[in-house]
């Protein structure tokens, strides 16, 4: 299997943002007001506070509020709170407005909010999961969520990791090399990589790893 590196694609956030709100945001406005009391993967994070972060997050890339840590565990919790008594309504047409409108502010950037639009698409899958609904890490935006997966992978210091994963023709590149170290591998499917390393719960899932332990994966901390 051949290996293959990528360069940044500005625009590649923006692209997957999109096809999220055009995938979830249906699903979401049919859903029964009690389901968004249901608990995620995210410690502590209900449905509705997963999409109350991410609406926030979003729109906080589209107007510019990106002062020092707010992205930070405690400024989430903050933006969370903030919303708690919005109606579901209010919450999902903020989300709309940032997932329509946060990628060009990505596109403009250096990069470093690419691992946003990477999250708000891991995030959407936790929704999924929590709701019972198939495609959670996984469906047709995979395409664009493997390709941030390696640039954020890069951005944020992990070991060089060759995936080689069900469906792709190619071996995904993860991470950096380490002087002295060969490439860890990982042989699996790619909503069970995405699970990996976004710290997702991994039961009942088949994965070879060797070269590196999960949590030196990490990308989100």
């Amino acid at each position: 299997m051949s290996v293959v590196e990528d360069m940044r694609d500005p625009w590649l956030p923006d692209r997957l943002l999109r096809t999220e709100r055009d995938a979830l945001l249906p699903l979401l406005r049919r859903t029964p007001t009690a389901a968004y009391a249901l608990r995620t993967a995210c410690p502590g994070w209900t449905v509705r506070d997963v999409l109350a972060h991410c609406a926030a997050a979003l729109v906080r890339i589209v107007e510019g509020r990106l002062e020092e840590g707010v992205f930070l565990p405690a400024a989430n919790a903050a933006d969370v709170a903030e919303r708690a008594d919005r109606p579901v309504a209010g919450i999902l047409d903020e989300l709309e407005r940032g997932l329509t409108e946060a990628g060009a502010a990505i596109a403009a950037g250096d990069g470093t909010l690419d691992a946003v639009a990477l999250g708000e698409w891991i995030h959407a899958g936790d929704v999924r999961e929590a709701l019972g609904e198939p495609g959670a890490y996984g469906g047709t935006a995979l395409e664009l969520s493997l390709p941030l997966l390696r640039t954020t992978s890069r951005r944020r210091g992990t070991p060089r990791l060759l995936a080689d994963v069900a469906g792709q023709h190619e071996a995904l590149v993860l991470g950096n090399a380490v002087d002295g170290r060969p490439a860890a591998r990982f042989r699996g499917d790619a909503p069970t990589l995405i699970r990996l390393y976004s710290g997702r719960p991994l039961v009942g899932t088949r994965y070879e790893l060797a070269g590196a332990v999960e949590e030196e994966l990490l990308i989100y901390r």
